[in-house]
């Protein structure tokens, strides 16, 4: 793994991380970002963070004026429905809209409150904890599945959500977020799902699934 790094690093360049923003609101934005391309997702946190002005306010909506707020992103109705749910189930767990308290939890503890809340998986978890909180928790989009499979990091036949722990437990908590960010980097230039561009690839040398 520290290999891969390092020729990836070399590669794309550093990746270091800086707080995006507050945990709640990575939360929305993640949900938001499901199924969807950036643009749209990025546009439809927008226009709900306009519309509502706050996480309280957007919880006292009904799901019905919070889809017709983040409609530029798709499933609207879906998504609003679970935004609604979540944000009553973290006011009734928590008293209040914050998400703060993750920074000072064990982290598996803080991983476990996340994935309690409804639709929250751990990719979501994952995403909320390292990109708001810096904790060293590997969000495995599909593009880090991808790669990691076919460098043999896991399992061909392990699950998404057990390539979560696997991955995790071999980077240093240090560098979670720069392989995070370079593996999706790689995935998304070099190691396509659809055509990669093996003879492009700096980790040819060390992966059993390059094209010869």
């Amino acid at each position: 793994m520290e290999q891969v790094r390092r020729l990836l690093r070399k590669e794309y360049g550093p990746r270091r991380w800086q707080p995006r923003q507050d945990p709640l609101s990575e939360l929305m934005a993640v949900v938001l970002s499901q199924n969807t391309s950036d643009v749209n997702s990025h546009r439809a946190f927008a226009a709900l963070v306009d519309r509502f002005g706050s996480w309280e306010d957007a919880a006292a909506a009904d799901a019905g004026e919070i889809a017709r707020a983040i409609r530029a992103g798709g499933l609207a109705d879906i998504k609003a429905a679970r935004i609604k749910a979540i944000l009553g189930e973290i006011r009734a767990r928590w008293g209040r809209l914050d998400l703060g308290f993750l920074g000072d939890m064990d982290l598996n503890e803080a991983k476990a409150w996340l994935r309690e809340l409804p639709g929250v998986g751990p990719k979501t978890a994952g995403c909320v904890l390292l990109f708001s909180l810096g904790r060293p928790a590997m969000p495995v989009d599909t593009h880090v599945y991808r790669v990691a499979r076919r460098l043999g990091l896991i399992d061909a036949r392990a699950s998404v959500e057990k390539a979560h722990d696997v991955l995790e437990a071999l980077v240093p908590p240090e560098n979670v977020y720069e392989v995070h960010m370079l593996l999706v980097e790689h995935g998304r230039r070099t190691c396509k799902a659809q055509r990669p561009r093996c003879a492009a690839c700096v980790l040819r040398g060390m992966c059993p699934g390059a094209a010869v």
